[in-house]
C-alpha cells in the first residue's frame, strides 16, 4: 500500500483577489514560503517520505523543495501535475472574465464539466492526465509515503478520481495553499484526510 500526500503548493500573488493563474510562472510570496516551511516541519514531524513529486512550474517546484530537505530527497518533476491551462483566460482577473464572457464563466462556476477553457483545457484532460500521472507514481512506489506537490486543479480531479464523482463536483473541494490531503493506494483508494491545514496555524 502506497500513502500519497497531496499537497497544495504554497501562496503566490493572485489567489487573492483571484487571477486565471494556470502556467504562469508565479514566485511563492513570503507568507508562502513560511506555509512550505510549516509544511516541511509536519511532515518531518509525522511521516517517512520516500520520494518527491511535483509540477514543473517553479511554485511546486519551490514547495516540493523545502518539503524535500529534511528527507535528503530531490524532487522530481512530472508534466502531467502542472496547472491547467486557462488558454485565452489565463493572466486575467476573474472579475474581469465574469464580466467579459458571462455565459463561458458561469458554465465553468456550475457545469465545469461541460467547458472547454477558450484556447485552454478540460477538465478531462486534466483528469487524463493528472491519473496518468498517479500511475506512473504508483506504479514505481508500489508501498512506502509519497509526497505530490501540485496544483488546486490537480487535487481536485483526483479527489473526484479517488471518489468516483463525476467532473461536474469539482467545486466541491477547495484546497487551500499547503493543505495536506492524504489518501492510501492499495486494491482501492481510501480518502484519510482532504485539506488538513493545522499545521499552518503559525504561518
Amino acid at each position: 500500500m502506497t500513502s500519497l500526500l497531496l499537497i497544495r503548493h504554497g501562496e503566490v500573488e493572485g489567489i487573492s483577489p483571484p487571477i486565471f493563474r494556470g502556467r504562469a510562472e508565479l514566485a511563492l510570496t513570503p507568507h508562502g514560503v513560511r506555509q512550505a516551511e510549516l509544511t516541511r516541519d509536519h511532515l518531518r514531524q509525522h511521516w517517512d517520505v520516500d520520494a518527491i513529486y511535483c509540477s514543473p512550474l517553479g511554485r511546486c517546484v519551490r514547495t516540493a523543495g523545502m518539503i524535500a530537505q529534511p528527507f535528503a530527497l530531490q524532487a522530481t518533476t512530472h508534466a502531467g501535475l502542472t496547472d491547467i491551462d486557462y488558454g485565452a483566460w489565463s493572466g486575467h482577473p476573474v472579475l474581469e472574465i465574469q464580466e467579459r464572457s458571462p455565459r463561458e464563466y458561469g458554465l465553468w462556476k456550475s457545469a465545469p464539466h461541460t467547458l472547454r477553457l477558450p484556447q485552454g483545457e478540460s477538465l478531462q484532460e486534466v483528469a487524463a492526465r493528472g491519473t496518468d500521472a498517479l500511475a506512473d507514481i504508483l506504479a514505481a512506489h508500489p508501498q512506502g509515503t509519497v509526497a505530490v506537490v501540485t496544483h488546486d486543479s490537480v487535487i481536485r480531479v483526483l479527489l473526484c478520481h479517488f471518489s468516483g464523482l463525476p467532473l461536474s463536483s469539482y467545486w466541491l473541494f477547495e484546497p487551500a495553499p499547503c493543505g495536506v490531503t492524504l489518501v492510501q493506494a492499495g486494491d482501492r483508494f481510501a480518502i484519510r484526510m482532504v485539506n488538513g491545514t493545522q499545521h499552518l496555524m503559525g504561518a
